[in-house]
């Protein structure tokens, strides 16, 4: 529920509204987040919490960097985000912190999972999909050959992915909303 003491938006929360609307533009338009946005960010973040805050505050910023890229090292690591996208989550941890980063992460996979099935149900790929998700975890739970299964999920060819930036928009604005 929406505290009505606390403000929506503080003095931190002005950037990383700016960083996320660029972020998603620019990875709707050209599937890409950029460096150059993303570097300016992190040390913003930095210093406006170590100014507002001290080392203490710094070492928050340091703490919700290197979570924000750890939660998401392993689906990159399997080819199934963009390396922008780890930074992102990372440069939102800058500003906020790790339990702000750690919800938006939770949010996000929650939002990015929304929208997936919403593209796989358009793109009538849906109960394929499923069907395929039931036989992997069949295969690996019975222990049956892959022979008679569906030896593995096959990656997203390009147009059936989408820009994760966005679910990790829609999860930052679910975190503010839910405070």
């Amino acid at each position: 529920m929406i505290n009505p003491d606390v403000p929506l938006v503080t003095y931190i929360d002005v950037p990383v509204i700016i960083l996320l609307l660029i972020c998603c533009y620019t990875d709707l338009r050209s599937r890409k987040i950029y460096n150059h946005v993303l570097l300016p960010a992190v040390v913003t973040a930095f210093m406006v919490n170590f100014l507002n805050g001290g080392l203490s505050a710094c070492l928050d910023s340091l703490q919700g960097l290197l979570l924000g890229m750890a939660l998401l090292i392993i689906p990159f690591a399997a080819g199934g985000m963009g390396a922008g996208d780890v930074k992102l989550l990372g440069a939102i941890g800058a500003f906020k912190g790790p339990e702000f980063v750690f919800t938006v992460f939770l949010a996000g996979a929650i939002a990015g999972g929304i929208v997936s099935l919403y593209l796989l149900a358009r793109k009538g790929k849906l109960l394929l999909t499923l069907k395929k998700i039931y036989y992997l975890f069949l295969n690996k739970l019975l222990h049956i050959p892959s022979s008679i299964t569906f030896n593995k999920l096959e990656t997203a060819v390009q147009g059936e992915s989408f820009p994760y930036a966005l679910a990790l928009g829609l999860g930052a604005a679910w975190a503010y909303i839910l405070g």
